[in-house]
């Protein structure tokens, strides 16, 4: 009974803080909102996470383990390549709009801890060399042109993820900071963004 109240209370936490994290961002979440917002005391709240990176990196986790798992069934697929980059770019562009602090938690921690990073993607499922060795069959069955594997990866990530990241300046500067505007660009960007792929990679 009780494994069954820590987990609750353990879940209640993680939502609560994804959603100030995602009202806030990283720096601007205070411990006392998210347990404010969980229902709890602070005290509780400091049993649980310790420190507010610790709660962040228990949330970044959950996101990756909830997203990243489909795209290593997609590798494993017989669909064709085309149908798995569309689906890949389409569910990574909408697990990051749907949750912004991830975008910028990436980009600081890339630079502070790049360990934790690689850890928790491939403790998520994420297995880059299958990834790569999938991209390597298609080419050498003709159906995609040759390249480095590694650079298609890499311009499908930072396609995506740089005009969530950007968003409190590309807002400002192209769109009046206008919300509903920018969550139109960004819907629309999904097709640009396979459809810049797919050109890519034609044979």
């Amino acid at each position: 009974m009780n494994d069954i109240k820590k987990d609750n209370t353990e879940e209640k936490i993680l939502v609560a803080a994804q959603k100030v994290f995602i009202e806030k961002g990283m720096d601007g979440a205070r411990m006392q909102e998210i347990a404010n917002e969980a229902g709890i005391n602070k005290a509780l709240l400091h049993y649980y996470f310790r420190t507010k990176q610790k709660l962040f990196e228990a949330i970044f986790k959950m996101v990756f383990r909830n997203i990243l798992p489909n795209l290593m069934e997609m590798v494993y697929s017989d669909l064709p390549i085309e149908t798995k980059l569309e689906r890949f770019i389409e569910g990574y562009i909408d697990m990051l709009w749907k949750n912004p602090f991830v975008p910028t938690f990436i980009l600081k921690e890339m630079n502070r801890d790049p360990q934790f990073l690689a850890t928790t993607i491939k403790g998520s499922g994420i297995r880059p060399d299958e990834i790569i060795a999938m991209f390597k069959r298609e080419m050498e069955a003709g159906n995609i042109r040759k390249m480095d594997p590694r650079d298609l990866l890499v311009n499908i990530l930072s396609m995506s993820i740089f005009p969530i990241a950007a968003k409190p300046l590309l807002s400002i500067i192209f769109f009046d900071s206008n919300s509903a505007e920018y969550s139109t660009f960004i819907s629309n960007r999904k097709k640009t963004v396979k459809e810049f792929i797919l050109n890519s990679i034609k044979p």
